[in-house]
Parts: structure tokens; C-alpha cells; sequence
């Protein structure tokens, strides 16, 4: 949708009315900042947490919001005041807007059951992506979106924003170059999940399209705690309802954890040979996902990765030397046995990891480039399988076999019939 060339006379002319109406301009008419070398952003999803990201980008100067999708109505009136968009601009279903010519590229901010589904047929229509962690519901949705992203050369960002913290980069890259020596164990603490009581199912609001917001899982009742926040939490009540978040806040929060134990490991490519644990569930109500855990994963090397809940161990993800006493560790914040390591200077032949300074930013730049951005779509992938294998292995209570190459379960029909669910009609991966 390109607008014809005019003047700057001619566009005077018109007003301020016309200034705000989100076309494209020739950049001859305004410079380098012009809206034709900006990247024209659409939002769908427009609850608290894409609403957060979608303020980056509008602090970008090279990115513009343009549209916006989102089956709450007051979800999207809401942010569609905060960024200025026109009624018009606002669409219900997001195949209408992908189907708009002047949007370059998506940020997917639905619950998880949508990430891959949306994340697809953006890809399929020529937009890139932005999508919010974590990446898939199930193993084999993740794949198939590695697939399409590579198939239609589309540039992928993962809502995994801790990699582009120059401390959780500055911890990794000491690991990677062992200046604390051979690391034989990586310890998370990650937090653990929520129960509720029984909600009675209740009339669906006029302001939501709540078939459309259940997608391709399988329907169930409206309650209003699924799409609300959880009295005292701030959090929404469909992280932790099973069919809209498969493995709960192992994958919803404990992504971000495991994504940096891999990062710092150089198992992104990868993962773990065998996941075991247990963990404690509701007994009944509306919340079904695990409560609290412990998991121990292994590499095909012996390195493990030991997982639980924060009652038993500090929020963010330990390093360890295998003599048992020297640690790195980062998150927020970072942390070593001896300080005096985290002011080591890398050497040229050390290995220098991917730097990014803002995540947002970093996605517009290599749209704008074409080159990767610091979470591509394979990473990503690989960092959710992580957490979506650990949630089957709670679910089922023993342990699993893994064949990180091949991407099943080893001798175990039980578990691969977890790899996947059977999406409802007309939605397809």
C-alpha cells in the first residue's frame, strides 16, 4: 500500500490528520529517519507483555507500529491508544492483517497454543517475526516452525530477552572459554507454578471472541481467571491451565533459564540425551500444571543440568566446576566464587559470543540486514524442546530417553505421543 510521490508542500497541504495515518513515504521526502526506511510493525496479541515489547519497538527509531490483531477488544483499544492506531487498523482475525501489503514484519504476543500457528502463516506471508517465549506448545509445532522460517527466508526473533544483557553475555562467554575451568553440572532455579480453586464456567464477555482465543485446542468453558490476572499475582490464569500451556512455567518462565544454560554450554543445537524428576501437581481446581519440581538433565557428555523450583534453588542459573567450588552465575544480576573472574578481558582468540544490547532493536536491525538475529529460530527451538521434554517427564513421573538429533523418545510410545496434539479444525501446522 504505497502512497503516491508528493512534495513537501503538497503534503503540508493535507494536515496533521494525514501525518497520522500510517503509510509509506518516499524517503526523498523526509531523510534517513523517513517511514520508508523504518520497518512496519504489526502486533497480535495486545495483552501486558506484547504491549511491553510493542514500547520498545515504538522507541525504536527505525520501526513503526501499524496494526494491531487481538480477539479481546479491550486488549486492543487498550494498546491501540497507546500506539496511535486508527480504528480501521485494528483487526479480530490476524489473517486479515497479514493479508496488509505495508506490514513488514509481526510481534506474536498470544498465549502459547497460538505462537506457532500465528508464527507460520506470518512466515508464509512474507513477514518476519518477533515471537514471544516460549516458542512452541509442543516439540513437533517448534519444528515445523524451524521449517517454515528457513523455507521462506525469513528473519526470527525469540521473546528470550536475557541474552541480550551484556551480563548474562559477559557469564556465558567465561564459561564458554573456561576461565573457570570444565563445568560439569549448570543449576536453575526457576519459579514454580500456581493453583486456584474451582471456577463455574461463566457467559463469554461481548467484548471477546473466546473460540477464536482457544484457537486449536480443544474448547472448554469460559472462565474469566484464564484470560484475567490471578488475585495477587499479576499473571495470567491460562499459563497454568494445561490444554493453553502444555508444560506450565517450566516452559513459560524456566525457557529463559534453560536458553542461557545452553548459550553458555554451546549445546544450542542440541540438547539433552536423558530428563528426569518429579513434581507436585493440584489435586483439583481449574490450575493443572506442575507446582513445584526437580529435573536433571544430561548431555550425551555427562554435563547435567539440575532444574528446580526457587524453593530450592536461588532464582538463575549456576555454572559449576566440576572440583565443586568454583561457580559463575547470572540473571539479573551475576555473581562468581572468586569476583575477580568477572573482570577478565576475552582475548581476540577467544570465543566472543553475539552481542545485542536490546533485543527489539536487535530484530529490527537484521530485518533491515537480513542477517540473524541473537535468538534465531533454531535456538529457540532447541531451548523450548528443553522445556517441553522436562514437562513430559513430570507429567509421565520417570525417566525419558532422548534423541536430540531424530527428535523422539527413545523406546517410548507413551512419551512421542506427547510431541504433538491434534489441532482443531480448520487450524493446522
Amino acid at each position: 500500500m504505497k502512497s503516491p510521490v508528493i512534495t513537501r508542500r503538497q503534503l503540508m497541504k493535507y494536515g496533521a490528520a494525514a501525518m497520522s495515518i500510517p503509510t509509506i513515504v518516499p524517503s526523498s521526502v523526509f531523510g534517513e529517519n523517513a517511514p520508508s526506511e523504518r520497518v512496519n510493525l504489526a502486533v497480535i496479541g495486545c495483552g501486558n507483555k506484547a504491549t511491553g515489547g510493542m514500547r520498545n519497538f515504538m522507541n525504536h527509531t527505525q520501526s513503526q507500529v501499524v496494526a494491531l490483531c487481538d480477539v479481546n477488544g479491550k486488549n486492543l483499544e487498550r494498546t491501540a491508544g497507546i500506539a496511535k492506531i486508527s480504528k480501521g487498523r485494528c483487526y479480530e482475525d490476524f489473517r486479515e492483517l497479514l493479508a496488509l501489503k505495508d506490514v513488514d514484519a509481526v510481534l506474536v504476543g498470544t498465549p502459547d497454543h497460538w505462537h506457532v500457528p500465528i508464527s507460520i502463516a506470518a512466515v508464509e506471508a512474507g513477514k518476519d517475526v518477533y515471537c514471544e517465549k516460549p516458542l512452541s506448545n509442543t516439540i513437533a509445532e517448534g519444528r515445523a516452525l524451524v521449517k517454515a522460517v528457513n523455507k521462506h527466508k525469513r528473519v526470527f526473533q525469540h521473546g528470550t530477552q536475557l541474552r541480550s544483557q551484556m551480563i548474562t553475555r559477559k557469564v556465558c562467554e567465561l564459561v564458554r572459554n573456561g576461565y573457570i575451568g570444565k563445568v560439569s553440572k549448570v543449576v536453575i532455579g526457576s519459579p514454580g507454578g500456581h493453583a486456584t480453586g474451582d471456577h463455574p464456567v461463566e457467559p463469554v464477555p461481548e467484548w471477546l471472541n473466546w473460540d477464536m482465543w482457544q484457537g486449536p485446542v480443544k474448547p472448554m468453558g469460559y472462565r474469566p481467571i484464564i484470560i484475567g490476572g490471578i488475585p495477587g499475582k499479576g499473571l495470567r490464569g491460562w499459563y497454568f491451565v494445561r490444554r493453553f500451556s502444555l508444560a506450565g512455567w517450566v516452559a513459560g518462565y524456566g525457557v529463559h533459564d534453560l536458553d542461557l544454560a545452553q548459550w553458555g554450554l554451546g549445546t544450542e543445537d542440541t540438547g539433552a540425551v536423558t530428563v528426569e524428576g518429579k513434581g507436585v501437581f493440584p489435586k483439583e481446581g481449574l490450575f493443572n500444571t506442575v507446582l513445584t519440581f526437580d529435573l536433571e538433565y544430561t548431555y550425551a557428555d555427562g554435563r547435567k543440568i539440575i532444574m528446580t523450583d526457587t524453593s530450592k534453588n536461588k532464582h538463575g542459573v549456576t555454572f559449576h566446576h566440576e572440583n565443586g567450588k568454583d561457580w559463575l552465575y547470572c540473571r539479573s544480576s551475576f555473581g562468581a566464587s572468586d569476583r575477580n573472574i568477572l573482570h577478565t578481558e576475552l582475548k581476540d582468540s577467544d570465543v566472543h559470543l553475539y552481542e545485542s544490547k536490546m533485543h527489539e532493536k536487535n530484530f529490527i536491525e537484521c530485518v533491515k540486514s537480513r542477517k540473524d538475529t541473537i535468538t534465531p529460530v533454531e535456538v529457540a527451538h532447541r531451548s523450548t524442546t528443553m522445556s517441553l521434554i522436562g514437562g513430559i517427564c513430570l507429567q509421565l513421573g520417570r525417566k525419558l530417553y532422548w534423541d536430540p538429533k531424530n527428535e523422539k523418545f527413545i523406546g517410548d510410545d507413551e512419551a512421542n505421543k506427547l510431541l504433538s496434539y491434534d489441532m482443531r479444525d480448520p487450524w493446522k501446522v
